[in-house]
């Protein structure tokens, strides 16, 4: 498997997308990846938009960088909670200084551009959060995945198998 040895987390809070959590979240696991599921600390169980839920292995302000390879950022209105705790926004700026791979999907982009690591940066997201990844200075592409250095973005659910054979694609 191309993820044995290499350890992920995937960011979770209230309202994540459920397909864009879970999808990454099997895929690492089936690549042989040690999965992670991280949240704010505000509580331990999160449910997503359409109901599931998913129990956080630990809390953010446990979490090292040097520790992990991979980040997962899903969408849904998770990002916006997680935008708003220090050690969530830290650790991805962290990562970026490591050159780790951050990988963010639809509003996952919010937690791309509260870090500040989107300053000429080739980077996508929902359509609906365009003018803030533009903002933060980011050079918005409208296609399924766009890979900039470590940085790996997609828009939608419907983008899902591009955005994880991209990351897959990194270790091979």
């Amino acid at each position: 498997m191309e993820l044995t040895g290499k350890k992920s987390v995937i960011f979770v809070e209230e309202q994540f997308n459920d397909q864009e959590f879970w999808y990454p979240y099997y895929r690492l696991l089936e690549a042989g990846s040690d999965v992670v599921i991280c949240g704010s600390g505000r509580t331990s169980v999160f449910t997503g938009k359409a109901g599931t839920q998913t129990k956080a292995d630990t809390d953010a302000s446990s979490l090292n960088a040097d520790d992990y390879d991979i980040l997962i950022i899903p969408g849904g209105f998770a990002p916006d909670f997680m935008r708003r705790n220090s050690d969530m926004v830290n650790f991805v700026h962290e990562m970026n200084s490591k050159n780790k791979i951050i990988a963010s999907i639809c509003h996952g982009g919010w937690m791309l551009v509260s870090a500040k690591i989107l300053n000429g940066r080739n980077a996508t997201s929902f359509f609906a959060i365009k003018d803030d990844m533009i903002n933060a200075g980011a050079n918005w592409i409208d296609q399924e995945v766009v890979e900039d250095n470590n940085l790996i973005t997609s828009r939608t659910p419907d983008d899902l198998p591009a955005f994880m054979r991209k990351i897959l694609g990194k270790f091979k």
